[in-house]
């Protein structure tokens, strides 16, 4: 069973309201029930109550203070009528021995004594008399007691005959009279209003049913324009609003969130702006740098083919102009590339190539080729731009050689959609805090494996050019030591256009 945090809003209300209705109906109807059943029995027994005084008044002065078998008889057809039946009986006010029996079905704890039941006895068993009732009304009260008989209520009232002494004192005279009145015409009458609770109960559960859903719906429509609302503008559509309906929580909630959104909206647009300030600006610097740097690269050549023949301190200091004018270029040239992949105008240049040589070819021209083991099975062909996946392979195998520890390796794999390519080496690996942003910008870490001497862009570069062909660049620690970088690129890359071949 689901618990109440995991259920939805609309569960909740219907439930709520559900729950109220039920209460509100049982405590209503329960205490109408018990009300109406306690007035009509109450007025069923003091009609009775006062039917029963009516006749007895008509029995006195009693004939005989030890009635026989007849009087008793006449006793109990005076106190029947067409509503109850009666039966009397006498009981002598000195006990009998012990030895003799008290009559069939005759309470035990009962005063032993002559039982003549009168009138309508056989419908009238004297063992359905309750001990209570039956001490009572032996003590000279008139009482009564409602019990079930043969599976149906009756209502049994016991009243003795007293006899009034000539000095005004009364004593019991030992005869009893018992009614017994069926309840059945009542009973009914309870069932029926108890069948009436419960259909106004169930009325009301369903009026609540039909509430709960007109609230919900009234509830959950702004919630739902609210939550569609939110996942629009975590999307990306900061023009995203919810129209105000009325003036409650609801509308607050509404109105705070356009308010959140205009802001939203307002501050993404100057961070826009001023990132494609930073990229302008960085792309713009780039391409400025390029032209005294060109000349700066062929003074640099210069000196350090005359470096040799410097003075020892002029010399190195030629060499360092010469490194370092190598680096400035390395730098511009890596902003200008990372400024177009910003801008959005780089493209691929796709051919179809055989990745293997293609690998072979890169690892050739930088002289690699003896320091890297290779495992490049033949035939394996795919559309590819060639010189954007040198550049990746240069930048992944230049790292591993670098900062890692042979032996370093490239092995090719291939499926009918994929080609990847794995360059690992045996270093130590990455520390665990460097491997999310390891293909971040101008990102260098402290740890010696992480360490790059370049601008700190060939790795966001080389991932720039995977996704530029649909693809991927990931990175692993291996299990047995070394770092193993996979570039995945579909065996189809897209037309330049941007549409699938």
């Amino acid at each position: 069973m689901a618990s109440w945090p995991t259920l939805g809003l609309r569960a909740r209300l219907l439930f709520a309201f559900a729950l109220l209705c039920v209460v509100t109906a049982a405590a209503v109807a329960g205490g109408t029930y018990l009300q109406a059943r306690n007035d009509i029995l109450e007025r069923t027994q003091d009609a009775a109550l006062q039917a029963m005084r009516s006749r007895l008044e008509a029995l006195y002065p009693l004939r005989s203070a030890t009635p026989g078998q007849a009087d008793l008889n006449e006793i109990a057809g005076t106190m029947t009528d067409g509503n109850s039946r009666a039966v009397a009986v006498y009981q002598e006010a000195h006990s009998l021995p012990d030895p003799a029996p008290g009559p069939p079905g005759l309470p035990r704890g009962l005063p032993r004594g002559l039982w003549r039941p009168g009138g309508n006895a056989p419908n009238l068993d004297p063992g359905v008399l309750p001990k209570g009732l039956r001490r009572a009304v032996a003590g000279g009260e008139i009482a009564w007691q409602r019990v079930v008989w043969r599976g149906e209520p009756i209502l049994i009232i016991g009243a003795p005959l007293l006899i009034v002494e000539s000095d005004g004192t009364t004593r019991v005279s030992g005869i009893e009279v018992y009614t017994a009145r069926s309840l059945m015409p009542e009973q009914r009458s309870i069932d029926e209003l108890a069948a009436r609770a419960w259909l106004t109960g169930g009325a009301a559960l369903a009026f609540a049913v039909v509430l709960a859903l007109l609230a919900a719906r009234g509830v959950l429509r702004p919630v739902r324009e609210l939550g569609r609302a939110a996942r629009l503008l975590g999307e990306g559509e900061l023009r995203t609003r919810i129209e105000v309906r009325g003036s409650d929580e609801l509308a607050d909630v509404a109105r705070t969130f356009n308010n959140t959104a205009a802001e939203l909206e307002r501050h993404v647009k100057q961070l826009r702006a001023m990132e494609a300030d930073a990229r302008r600006f960085v792309a713009d610097v780039s391409h400025e740098l390029r032209t005294p740097l060109a000349a700066l690269a062929a003074v640099a050549d210069v000196l350090d083919e005359e470096a040799a023949g410097l003075p020892e301190h002029a010399g190195r200091a030629a060499r360092l102009v010469s490194q370092e004018t190598l680096n400035l270029t390395a730098l511009v040239n890596d902003l200008i590339e990372i400024s177009r992949f910003d801008s959005g105008v780089a493209a691929l240049a796709l051919n179809e190539v055989d990745v293997a040589e293609l690998v072979r070819a890169t690892l050739r021209t930088r002289g690699w080729s003896e320091s890297v083991h290779t495992e490049l099975p033949p035939a394996v062909t795919a559309r590819l731009d060639p010189r954007r996946v040198d550049v990746i392979l240069a930048n992944l195998v230049g790292n591993a050689l670098r900062h890692g520890e042979p032996p370093v390796s490239v092995r090719l794999c291939a499926d009918p959609h994929w080609i990847a390519l794995e360059v690992r080496d045996r270093g130590p690996g990455l520390d665990e805090a460097v491997l999310p942003h390891v293909f971040d910008r101008f990102y260098k870490a402290n740890a010696a494996r992480a360490r790059s001497e370049g601008s700190g862009l060939g790795l966001a570069i080389a991932r720039e050019n995977a996704r530029l062909h649909r693809g991927d660049l990931t990175v692993t620690n291996a299990p047995d030591g070394g770092a193993i970088f996979t570039l995945r690129l579909p065996r189809r890359s897209p037309d330049p256009d941007g549409g699938p071949e």
